[in-house]
């Protein structure tokens, strides 16, 4: 028994502070009679040495010479949060009735499907452009392209596969990034904590027979810095495609539907065509606003009638012209379309995607409705209506071979020709907000994962948190729509720039599902191998057709895509460049003890709740502020907005409370941890009662804590006494005074065994009733000293952290750091604009950082 207690010290001692053992409801831990309930792995020295706790400071004991002590604690002691809110936040669409899940998947039609449902209008015609027909088995072969693409990508790829590679009801790349970020420390800014692994969204894959294959992933995954900064890259890539891509696409859907007019009226000109496009392109932008929910009860239904439509023309065209199609579902006709027109067949593959376009946008578009509801849509009217409407235009196409430049308006009959043309520009509006919505979802995410300047966020659902609006991004995708339908009026033009907007999206996703596959899922090797051979080399092949023909105009959108790269790019490296700099100038904790409580100034009534980036240690910016303020405030709170890699924190695990100092100096630290997910629209007066009755809660529980650890350690004069003194705390707060033999005893046992050796442990302390009435008047004092401090009122101290590079720095960081990065976060939005706190309750210091 007292070998294996032995053991266990050199173990704790090994690992140093605070350990415990492998238990899920509650946990035995050892600790030095001077540590507090923090992690030891949220302080540290400046110089990089062992981390230190911060209640060290008023102990000069040697660690040899350091009581132990057993406490068996709660599944989280130094978890203090907010509030025990009911049903805390979780997923949207966890508990909708059978009657919301139809409406959501109705819903689905206008935001989701709009961008794929609309595909017919331009597919054949831009696919002909390049490759003409010669005769009915052309026709065939480009339906049987057509119809596979479709399948494979659309249904294959997205709707069985990727959309099962979400993050809690979250789709798009940095989806997927999130969820990696989750499973290995591949996030390049060091932020993380280990407390973030017991958020209640960290729900991670249990051990599989994949499992050893997995953790080499993921060892090399975060030893390689290599890796993880060409992961980053992917990740920035493949969302700057997705922008490109909100840019491209209401161009190419509203060009293509007001095209109609010239099959109708034959007098109509393209720079007609232009001028309407521009006008239906401000509408379109202008009615953003109103949100995804409110637009989706209207769109959801000019959707349905569009798809019904696309069937009925298919249906029509195969009864009136050539019912023959249908063996284009035999991929051999493919195999002898290629044997007659290698080449040109291969240039027109860049048009044969576009009948996949949105396959995306339905992932990204994820955080608004359910996997199920996306799944459902797509099979039973989505896939069916298009198959049928592109068969429709082969038929059409069959006995009309000049017909190819407007082919789907030149398939519809002459009678039904003004309703199919106003229902495809409708659904031709609402095809252009599929990617914008997709955009928006993009943004909201990057920017939570520090990968994009910080932009004002509107939420346009009270029910759905995912349903946003980004005013800027609206108008500057709208300005930069305008530019290219005004540039490029050709709709085959447009169609090789969307083409390429589409692919490097698809291209990025591939390779993170295929990550996903390997280190989350743990499937088959085989599988895995299968998915990434067949689907990325299917776009890779389509991506080298698209490539060859960019010069046309459509290397337009390669350079936007290219610049928001960079945008991404440098906004992350500053970021990650001024949190380590931050790290490094961090205060000592010898600074604050020599100042001591009184901090070397004055501490006038009142809470600093000064605001800074840092989840541990003591930023710099405090010694700015004790150094320019004639006084400071009598408690001071340093709060931390940190996002961690989940969709949703729940309210009740929202903040994270610690001391930061002894308990003279009243210093707290406070993270408020948000998901990319997460609503952050909270009014300023609730913000800090929620916050005050956080800490008035950490507090009581911090005093309980001490109250019942202290028991009479200083008893003792033997020297071997002190080496095996220990005090077990219960979970319902009961105080018992161990020996080491007792611990491997209450092992086998249980509580009886402790229960037999209270009397004759507790006969040297003093009393628990004593104990608990000391306890009960220090909480009382604390508290008394909060609440006055709150009477006096709550002032914001911002703290405004800048970095330039060193004259000594080479010129590309320079240009970098000092003019690109500096000019985003002049420009970006600030994170206490979230709470509108007035003027009067602001005070801002200013700091710069030499990188």
């Amino acid at each position: 028994m007292v070998e294996m207690g032995s053991e266990r010290e050199k173990d704790l001692e090994n690992n140093g502070g605070l350990t415990a053992t492998d238990s899920i409801e509650s946990r035995w831990v050892f600790q030095d009679v001077y540590d507090s309930d923090m992690d030891s792995g949220d302080h540290g020295t400046d110089d990089g040495s062992t981390p230190r706790n911060d209640l060290e400071l008023d102990s000069d004991d040697d660690d040899d010479n350091a009581m132990r002590k057993l406490i068996r604690t709660g599944p989280r002691i130094d978890s203090f949060d907010a509030l025990e809110v009911p049903g805390a936040q979780r997923n949207d669409f966890d508990d909708v009735s059978a009657g919301r899940k139809i409406l959501l998947a109705f819903q689905t039609l206008g935001v989701v499907f709009g961008d794929v449902g609309t595909s017919p209008l331009y597919t054949f015609s831009v696919m002909f452009s390049k490759a003409p027909v010669n005769g009915n088995e052309d026709v065939l072969g480009a339906l049987s392209l057509v119809l596979y693409t479709l399948i494979l990508i659309s249904l294959v790829k997205y709707v069985l596969i990727v959309l099962w590679a979400n993050d809690d009801g979250e789709g798009g790349t940095f989806a997927l990034y999130s969820l990696l970020c989750r499973h290995a420390k591949v996030n390049l800014l060091p932020n993380q904590l280990a407390s973030d692994a017991r958020v209640s969204g960290f729900r991670l894959k249990v051990p599989s027979p994949e499992l050893e294959r997995s953790l080499k992933i993921k060892e090399r995954l975060e030893a390689s810095l290599t890796l993880k900064k060409l992961l980053l890259m992917l990740v920035l890539a493949g969302t700057a495609m997705v922008i490109a891509d909100g840019v491209v696409t209401p161009a190419m859907s509203v060009m293509s539907a007001v095209g109609g007019l010239r099959v109708g009226v034959s007098g109509v000109k393209q720079d007609q065509v232009v001028m309407i496009s521009v006008a239906f392109l401000v509408i379109l932008f202008s009615v953003q606003k109103y949100g995804t929910s409110k637009m989706g009860h209207f769109v959801g239904p000019a959707l349905f009638i569009w798809f019904c439509s696309l069937g009925g023309i298919g249906v029509y065209n195969l009864i009136k012209y050539d019912s023959s199609v249908w063996r284009a579902f035999n991929p051999v006709h493919i195999y002898y379309y290629f044997k007659r027109n290698s080449t040109k067949v291969w240039y027109s593959l860049g048009g044969c995607i576009l009948c996949a376009t949105g396959s995306e946008a339905m992932f990204a578009d994820l955080c608004y409705f359910s996997v199920r509801s996306v799944q459902l849509t797509f099979v039973f009217l989505v896939l069916p209506c298009l198959l049928l409407g592109y068969l429709g235009q082969a038929a059409y196409l069959m006995e009309n071979h000049a017909d190819t430049t407007q082919a789907f308006f030149s398939s519809v009959p002459s009678g039904v020709f003004w309703p199919i043309f106003l229902i495809a520009n409708v659904a031709a509006l609402i095809a252009s907000r599929a990617m914008t919505t997709a955009t928006f979802s993009c943004i909201k995410q990057s920017t939570a994962l520090g990968c994009f300047p910080r932009l004002k966020i509107i939420h346009t659902s009270r029910k759905f948190m995912g349903q946003i609006y980004i005013p800027v991004m609206n108008w500057f995708l709208l300005a930069l729509s305008l530019v290219m339908v005004c540039s490029i009026s050709s709709i085959y033009e447009i169609g090789n720039a969307y083409g390429i907007a589409e692919l490097g999206v698809m291209m990025m996703t591939t390779i993170l599902v295929t990550i996903v596959m390997l280190l989350i899922w743990q499937i088959n090797i085989i599988i895995v191998l299968s998915f990434v051979v067949i689907f990325l080399g299917l776009e890779l092949i389509f991506f080298s057709s698209v490539l060859w023909s960019v010069g046309d105009g459509s290397w337009i959108i390669l350079v936007f895509a290219v610049v928001l790269f960079f945008i991404m790019y440098i906004w992350n490296y500053g970021s990650k460049l001024k949190y380590e700099t931050e790290v490094k100038q961090k205060m000592s904790m010898d600074l604050l003890r020599e100042l001591g409580p009184n901090l070397g100034t004055i501490r006038a009534p009142g809470i600093g709740l000064l605001y800074n980036e840092l989840a541990k240690g003591i930023p710099a910016i405090f010694g700015h502020f004790l150094t320019t303020l004639p006084a400071v405030h009598s408690m001071i709170i340093f709060v931390c907005i940190k996002y961690i890699p989940v969709p949703v924190v729940p309210q009740n695990e929202r903040f994270l409370f610690r001391r930061v100092c002894p308990r003279g100096y009243h210093i707290f630290r406070c993270i408020a941890r948000y998901g990319y997910k997460d609503v952050r629209k909270e009014n300023q007066q609730a913000f800090e009662q929620l916050l005050i009755e956080s800490l008035e809660k950490f507090i009581r529980r911090d005093a309980q804590e001490r109250s019942l650890e202290s028991d009479g350690n200083d008893e003792s004069d033997s020297e071997e006494e002190h080496a095996f003194s220990r005090v077990l705390i219960a979970p319902n707060g009961s105080v018992y005074s161990l020996g080491v033999p007792l611990l491997s005893d209450f092992k086998d046992t249980g509580k009886a065994v402790v229960e037999e050796s209270i009397s004759e442990e507790l006969k040297a302390g003093p009393s628990l009733e004593s104990l608990l009435t000391d306890a009960e008047q220090s909480f009382e004092k604390e508290l008394s000293f909060l609440r006055k401090a709150k009477e006096s009122g709550v002032v914001y101290l911002l703290g405004h952290g800048n970095i330039r590079a060193k004259k000594s720095s080479w010129f590309i960081k320079k240009l970098f750091i000092n003019y690109f990065y500096a000019f985003l976060r002049k420009n970006c939005r600030r994170e206490i604009a979230n709470l509108s706190v007035p003027h009067s309750h602001l005070m801002q210091v200013g700091m710069t950082y030499m990188v």
